[in-house]
């Protein structure tokens, strides 16, 4: 699937098109280069899960975990501090792949041996004009 965001305001519809999609699948890597906006879709995705907790970059502790209204946890990793998948392991991130709980990962080359065999892969591209374009896909 690829869509457009031309604005920020249409980052909510595209949420919800990336969840119709993917949403059998609870890992999630997102990769683009910095500043693409992979930590805004995670948080427009999360509000549209109804996490109730504030979403923010994990990028020091790695790993965040947040709350929807439901009672789900949703964990939200950003892998870019990390030196290698040693440390990943550390922080015990293969039980949190493993727990069917959604787990958006940015920067997720960083922990390639790690992945899951089956995953929603999304691409983010940023244009001159600013404008993005998100490519996803299941990947098997």
């Amino acid at each position: 699937m690829t869509l457009y965001i031309d604005h920020i305001d249409e980052i909510d519809t595209a949420a919800r098109q990336l969840l119709a999609e993917g949403r059998e699948r609870s890992v999630w890597l997102f990769d683009g280069d910095m500043g693409a906006g992979k930590t805004t879709l995670i948080k427009a995705i999360c509000r549209v899960l109804g996490v109730v907790s504030t979403v923010q970059s994990p990028t020091f502790s790695i790993v965040n975990e947040y709350t929807t209204h439901e009672g789900h946890s949703v964990y939200h990793f950003d892998c870019y501090r990390l030196r290698n998948e040693a440390e990943a392991l550390d922080i015990g991130i293969e039980e949190y792949l493993d727990s069917g709980n959604y787990c958006f990962i940015e920067w997720p080359e960083k922990v390639m041996s790690l992945w899951p065999a089956t995953y929603y892969q999304v691409h983010l591209a940023v244009a001159d004009d600013g404008s993005r374009t998100l490519e996803a896909n299941i990947v098997y």
